[in-house]
């Protein structure tokens, strides 16, 4: 597919304030909402079971945003985010650093603190989510180690949503990325997933990027041959119409085990 947004287009048109804009207002009737509900709710479920935690979580392909990281602060001692981007690493730092023109995350920060249990405010969360990101690193998931020059011990849990489908142009792209992110993870560690189904573009601002059409069948086939066991895969039911600005027809997120090494690709 030549036509695929690749990597230097994301370099060079992927505006995140947009990106922001337009699907991460929450609340306001943006077609994110759908997402973000049943994303937030699956993600504080994986991360409050008490299952999935440790000392260290490697998150791939962060873009500008917070909210997969929201539940998963209460989980892990450290946190390490990436992205291939620039600008979504500058965006993200401006949360990070409490700096003006930083985006506003309460209305989906204090969604998350209720799916928990009100068990903290949103300030509470916010600044602890800040005290436990650690670094913040480019990534390409092309790369034998997608964080290259970084090392890193493996990590006890690997955290990547709506980055893959974006990313691979095709099947064999994408299990290709899959097992690079999968060195990152330690035996016995879990890798969860969140993303669309069926996806084949996203707009931002005016500007469309490519999406790699996703399926259940390939997706279980791919984990268990990147040496998974899948624990929970867990499927939105997509009521709304299809909007203009994406055409994903469900929403998906999986936990799976690293239970074997594979060979290196």
């Amino acid at each position: 597919m030549s036509n695929f947004t690749g990597k230097e287009d994301y370099q060079k048109l992927f505006n995140p304030k947009a990106y922001l804009h337009s699907y991460f207002r929450f609340g306001e009737g943006t077609m994110g909402d759908e997402l973000l509900q049943f994303v937030l709710k699956h993600l504080a479920d994986v991360f409050t079971s008490g299952k999935v935690k440790g000392e260290t979580l490697i998150d791939i392909g962060t873009g500008p945003t917070i909210y997969q990281l929201l539940s998963a602060c209460e989980a892990f001692k450290d946190i390490i985010v990436s992205d291939f981007t620039d600008k979504n690493r500058e965006e993200f730092n401006l949360w990070l650093m409490n700096q003006p023109g930083a985006f506003d995350w309460s209305a989906i920060g204090k969604y998350v603190c209720h799916l928990e249990g009100d068990r903290t405010t949103w300030p509470e969360k916010e600044a602890r989510l800040r005290k436990t990101i650690k670094q913040v690193l480019k990534c390409d998931v092309f790369n034998s180690n997608p964080l290259e020059p970084v090392v890193l011990p493996q990590a006890d849990c690997v955290l990547s949503c709506l980055c893959l489908e974006g990313a691979c142009s095709d099947y064999e792209a994408y299990v290709t990325a899959l097992k690079n992110i999968t060195k990152l993870l330690k035996l016995g560690g879990y890798l969860v997933l969140a993303g669309d189904l069926g996806n084949t573009y996203y707009m931002v601002g005016n500007v469309k990027f490519s999406g790699l059409s996703l399926n259940e069948e390939f997706l279980k086939e791919s984990l268990i041959g990147a040496g998974f066991v899948i624990e929970k895969f867990s499927i939105s039911n997509k009521t709304a119409e299809i909007p203009e600005e994406a055409d994903c027809l469900a929403n998906y997120v999986i936990t799976a085990r690293k239970e074997r090494d594979i060979e290196a690709v």
